[in-house]
């Protein structure tokens, strides 16, 4: 019995299988660009040898130089003994632009296995002829994407031929607001790699864009009187955390470049087709970029959220009517695009007899050019510990609002939530006068009822009054009283000197921001470990030198630290482990071993200076 449900599924699965490689597709295929006057090719395939009445859209803006013509393929595999073949149809048209401008290929249909099918429609960008007048030589490189200019096989790769332009969407914002920032590559050279590390962008939250995975493909632009090939090598969201001209420094690339060379050895040359590829190596140099960033206004509302974008929030309540001791959940959704990573939790102001649990947040949300854009979905779980009828009352949300200039407030919805009686309790609610949760905490247990044990039996004769019993009960706390009346003016006196509170607490506000850097490491969050392990060491050192993080700079620690008589070696060991933890946060190749090197390196340096720096 089981071998034949066994053998029922696999031919289903099979059968399934085949459904799905029999499903008949119809494509379309043409170049993005084109350099007017030049032909490109432009293709339909159907995985099908079924078809018929192909017919091509009214193509109006192109001369069809040639086609349609038809070709066709096949081919059969066979994998544990199941054989599957596979037809194509292919139909070519050789066409060329008739005038400058952005086209549209209308779409092309085709009958297949009884059912009409149409393509998709096209889009084709005709871009002006080269200035420089290579043209011909250049756009035919960048066609197939393996030529060079004249420059390049001259030996000479000037800054024309190869460069990179640093873009940001915004040059005038507010802190806290998205800036894209964009790394393009341009090129007419055949350049096989670039390498370079980012810059440190003081003031900046840094966000690195993922790219799309596998091989990105070069498109064809026209730039400044010449046709490039290009490619957007890498994308960055920046959040301004200060107000002020803040600076995206100057970066070099390394480029390679595989140049052309003639090769005069007969024999080498017949097996290379007479000529061979050296790599060579190109610097490229980005301009620096200047943003304005403008404070945020004043008068913050009391909710305000730190928000900074396009929001909304949504709320939700599991249930209204329930019973004393059971849970209810309270959920939270607050969705758009912004800094939604720093935004703050909302609080509930639930009832004072309610049991409230740390909340749960979920963040669902991606990195776009306008921010992280998504979801943070934030559940409150709370328990009714008596009776009643109680009001959860609306959440205020506020965040700032980009586009007005202006801060916004949200509201959710008020919430009446009816406890009744839970099966093992005396009363239904709460009587006047009686002893809420945060007196006394026994739940069950709502009475204690009378010792009757005579624990406190005298013998007869023995008196209370005057015995040293009685006196200690007035010496003792007494004593207490001015001893803790010393410590607690002691720590008074500090407390009132904020720099020096700030100074002795800067090792233990540390800590605690390394715990939750190894927590990070623990989920294998390296993005979110590295931001926390810089805001541990930046936050300590401005602690402890009573230096504000916007004066905060390599230099400007250096020499604090050299003031307070730390050792020069130690200074060149914290600014080595700083270059170390920025740097790592581009680096996604590091191992777990570097994560937790780099961890371990920054729990010493915090040790080293704590025992050093006196203050």
């Amino acid at each position: 019995m089981k071998q034949k449900l066994l053998l029922t599924f696999t031919l289903l699965i099979a059968a399934f299988t085949q459904i799905k490689a029999d499903e008949v597709t119809f494509t379309a295929d043409a170049p993005s660009a084109v350099v007017m006057g030049e032909t490109f090719r432009l293709s339909y395939t159907i995985n099908t040898h079924k078809a018929k009445n192909f017919r091509v859209g009214d193509i109006t803006d192109f001369d069809i130089l040639m086609g349609p013509t038809q070709s066709s393929s096949s081919s059969t595999s066979i994998i544990n003994g199941v054989r599957t073949s596979s037809h194509t149809l292919t139909f070519t048209c050789i066409l060329r632009p008739k005038k400058e401008g952005t086209y549209k290929i209308p779409a092309a249909t085709i009958s297949a296995d009884g059912k009409q099918m149409t393509s998709k429609e096209l889009t084709v960008k005709v871009l002006p002829p080269d200035q420089r007048g290579s043209s011909a030589q250049q756009s035919g490189s960048q066609s197939s994407g393996r030529g060079a200019s004249a420059s390049s096989q001259s030996g000479k790769i000037s800054d024309e031929d190869l460069f990179i332009v640093a873009t940001v969407n915004k040059k005038k914002v507010y802190e806290q607001e998205a800036i894209l920032l964009t790394y393009k590559i341009y090129t007419t050279v055949n350049l096989t790699n670039v390498s370079g590390k980012m810059p440190d962008l003081k003031g900046f939250h840094t966000q690195e864009v993922e790219m799309p995975k596998g091989n990105r493909e070069f498109q064809l632009e026209h730039y400044q009187g010449r046709n490039y090939r290009t490619i957007v090598w890498s994308q960055y969201v920046l959040f301004p955390q200060q107000s002020g001209k803040l600076e995206i420094p100057s970066i070099t690339f390394e480029g390679t470049v595989a140049q052309r060379v003639q090769n005069y050895d007969p024999f080498e040359a017949f097996f290379n087709g007479g000529s061979s590829y050296v790599n060579v190596q190109k610097p490229i140099r980005t301009p620096k970029l200047t943003i304005d960033v403008s404070p945020l206004p004043t008068g913050k509302p009391a909710s305000y959220s730190g928000g900074v974008g396009e929001f909304s929030i949504s709320s939700s309540i599991s249930t209204t009517e329930l019973k004393e001791n059971e849970a209810v959940t309270l959920k939270l959704i607050i969705s758009g695009t912004g800094n939604m990573k720093l935004i703050k939790t909302p609080e509930v102001n639930f009832p004072a007899d309610f049991e409230v649990y740390d909340p749960k947040i979920d963040n669902k949300f991606t990195l776009k050019k306008g921010g992280q854009s998504g979801n943070k979905v934030i559940e409150y779980l709370a328990i009714p510990r008596f009776g009643g009828t109680y009001t959860i009352p609306p959440v205020e949300f506020s965040y700032f609002d980009v586009k007005s200039g202006a801060y916004k407030t949200l509201t959710t919805p008020e919430y009446t939530l009816n406890v009744a009686k839970g099966s093992g309790s005396s009363s239904s609610s709460a009587p006047v006068g009686y002893v809420s949760k945060e007196e006394l905490r026994l739940l069950g247990q709502d009475i204690r009822y009378i010792n009757l044990k005579d624990t406190y039996y005298r013998p007869r004769g023995v008196f209370f009054f005057g015995s040293l019993n009685y006196w200690l009960w007035y010496i003792v706390p007494l004593l207490l009283f001015t001893v803790l009346m010393i410590v607690y003016r002691k720590q008074a006196v500090e407390n009132a000197n904020i720099a020096k509170a700030r100074t002795k607490k800067a090792g233990k506000v540390a800590t605690r921001r390394l715990k939750i850097a190894k927590k990070k490491m623990a989920e294998k969050d390296k993005s979110g470990f590295y931001d926390e392990v810089l805001k541990a060491i930046w936050g300590y050192l401005s602690d402890k030198l009573n230096m504000p993080q916007s004066e905060l700079s390599k230099d400007n620690i250096a020499a604090e630290l050299a003031a307070c008589q730390v050792p020069e070696s130690l200074i060149e060991e914290c600014d080595k482990l700083l270059n170390e933890c920025e740097f790592a946060r581009y680096a996604p190749t590091l191992s777990k071993d570097s994560v937790e090197q780099i961890y371990e390196m920054v729990a010493a340096l915090m040790n080293k200076l704590e025992n050093t720096i006196k203050r």
